[in-house]
């Protein structure tokens, strides 16, 4: 008989000797004893946990000539039928070979007719994800509502490839990644079975680079049993699998410890040399400081490391870094990782992260010089040239006359008036513009504004087409909107306020700061200053016909006084009539309001 690889001699035959998965076994056994089984499941997880062999497991148990049972006795001539693979009823269909709707077509065509000889017909549909769309669309119905002898299961490694509505009719199992113990544990089975003699270090290594997959784990056991003599050592298992020993993840800390740079590169150069791969050695080393993590948590956690053994030299070189110089160590290999997976040039992006790990102290990467001076750190760095980023934009803002606000003034503004519907007006602010406000800040505003509207998408024009600009000063001016609704829609667009501003500019050459108002608080305000500032020219005039002579005559030059224009409404909002105007002049135009 010829040989056969571990992974399929010892495929396990019944739930009893299936490794991991305990959810996924209770819920099947269940629903035999109960004789609840449905007509669809869908088997989901990583390569080698098992899938496939639940299947064939529930297959058994399905049709046992003992059922209903929650264990197939593998006795009976239905049992050893369906292990062999030999049973008419069981169809063990394969989706990656077998993917186009003419396949797919044959089973529905066929799954109508009764099992030949056992209660129910199994169809177990492996990679099912593999299937064409309109293979698919052929099974869906058949899914859905197949004959009450069929029973359909759905193995696949990649589930969100496949339609929800395939999804929806499945009762679906997630299969999980096998622990390391779960991995071990069956290892032993299999070396006390060909009674081969083990060093359980070496079982470990083996557990760890299967990743969680029970196939990969034999597989590698398979080589490694191949290569080893009479006892499987731990030196064979890292030979095979690539891994690397924890004499040289001690060096390589100890070299960290003591920050012995040449070591380090020193070790990790013979490592490379010995045809180690530096992504997987990136992730030994992440492996190898979450062990030391859990030492120095606690001492009773030694079953759940992976890479060393609770040694004494293992403890104190655990209890010699700092728990945040662990995790320090960690993000940077982590981050490392991460760049290396699109490079070529692993090693020396490993090489880099190593030399970080040595200049890293407490969450600070200290950067020392040739000339033995400290230097300004990364993430220091980034932070003052964050900063001057800022000064330079709030230097920008007061060149172009928008004022810069400190928090401390913007805490001592007046509370925003509160409409109705909803929209603040930012009162303190018009205010203050109101006091510089001039008429021909006001006109230069107006001049360009149809100009502006113009340059605009439609639906942002519309937006500003009830409303005009009433108050101007240097650096900013006041829209005043006839709908509270177009002003708040406007004021909480940012993006629109930000190119019609820049739209202006384009124009006048300044940037304003708009401020939206609605119609109904525009007159209210325009009352208050109004008054204030009448009050103020009403102290100023003379008391009185007699004493004029009295008052000394007045500056050569006025200040200009504060200008406010709503009045009337912009002609020249209408883009037809700033155009009408252009060609036949202001003179003969006549505006009629529908």
């Amino acid at each position: 008989m010829t040989y056969q690889a571990f992974y399929r001699v010892y495929r396990p035959q019944s739930f009893r000797e299936m490794s991991g998965q305990a959810h996924v076994k209770r819920t099947l056994q269940n629903a035999l004893l109960a004789n609840k089984t449905t007509h669809a499941y869908l088997f989901s997880g990583p390569r080698g946990t098992g899938k496939t062999s639940t299947a064939k497991i529930f297959a058994k148990a399905l049709n046992c000539e003992r059922a209903p049972s929650n264990e197939p006795c593998n006795e009976c001539a239905t049992c050893l039928s369906i292990t062999d693979g030999s049973h008419p009823d069981v169809i063990e269909f394969d989706a990656a070979s077998n993917s186009r709707v003419e396949e797919i077509r044959d089973i529905i065509e066929k799954v109508r007719f009764a099992p030949a000889s056992s209660r129910f017909k199994v169809y177990i549909i492996d990679e099912v994800h593999m299937l064409s769309t309109s293979a698919f669309n052929a099974l869906l119905k058949t899914l859905e509502e197949p004959p009450s002898h069929a029973v359909f299961i759905l193995a696949t490694t990649e589930p969100h490839k496949l339609p929800a509505t395939i999804i929806s009719r499945c009762q679906r199992f997630d299969f999980k990644r096998l622990s390391t113990n779960d991995i071990i544990e069956r290892m032993k089975v299999v070396l006390e079975d060909i009674e081969l003699p083990y060093e359980e270090q070496g079982l470990k290594v083996i557990a760890q680079s299967a990743a969680g997959g029970m196939r990969d784990a034999l597989s590698l056991l398979d080589q490694v049993v191949s290569f080893s003599g009479e006892l499987l050592k731990l030196e064979d298992a890292l030979l095979v699998t690539g891994s690397i020993s924890q004499e040289v993840f001690y060096d390589l800390a100890d070299a960290l410890k003591v920050k012995d740079v040449a070591q380090m590169l020193l070790l990790l150069e013979q490592l490379i040399a010995d045809g180690k791969d530096p992504l997987r050695l990136s992730e030994d080393l992440i492996t190898f400081f979450r062990d030391l993590l859990l030492l120095q948590t606690s001492d009773g956690l030694a079953e759940l490391l992976e890479l060393v053994s609770p040694e004494e030299r293992v403890f104190a070189l655990a209890h010699d870094f700092a728990p945040d110089m662990l995790y320090g160590y960690i993000d940077i290999l982590a981050k490392t990782q991460q760049e290396m997976r699109f490079s070529h040039h692993t090693k020396i992006y490993l090489e880099t992260a190593l030399l970080k790990m040595t200049q890293f102290s407490g969450g600070v990467v200290h950067q020392v010089s040739a000339t033995g001076e400290t230097t300004v750190s990364p993430e220091l760095a980034q932070k003052i040239v964050a900063l001057e980023q800022l000064v330079q934009q709030l230097s920008a803002q007061l060149e172009n006359g928008m004022p810069a606000q400190t928090p401390q003034a913007a805490k001592e503004q007046r509370p925003r008036v509160k409409n109705p519907n909803g929209y603040k007006a930012p009162t303190g602010r018009i205010q203050e513009i109101l006091k510089d406000a001039t008429k021909q800040d006001v006109q230069r505003i107006k001049a360009v504004w149809a100009q502006a509207l113009n340059q605009m998408q439609k639906s942002q024009s519309a937006l500003l087409a009830e409303a005009e600009p009433v108050a101007a000063s240097s650096s900013a001016f006041v829209l005043k909107f006839k709908y509270d609704i177009h002003c708040q829609m406007v004021a909480d667009n940012h993006a629109l306020k930000a190119h019609f501003t820049q739209l202006i500019a384009g124009q006048t050459g300044t940037m304003y700061e708009m401020l939206c108002t609605p119609e109904e608080t525009w007159l209210k305000l325009r009352e208050e200053f109004i008054r204030d500032h009448g009050m103020h020219q009403k102290q100023a005039q003379p008391a009185n016909d007699q004493d004029v002579e009295l008052l000394e005559p007045p500056p050569a030059e006025m200040p200009e006084e504060p200008f406010i224009d709503d009045s009337q409404p912009l002609a020249s909002q209408d883009p037809l009539v700033t155009e009408a105007e252009k060609l036949f002049g202001k003179d003969f135009v006549e505006i009629i309001e529908d």
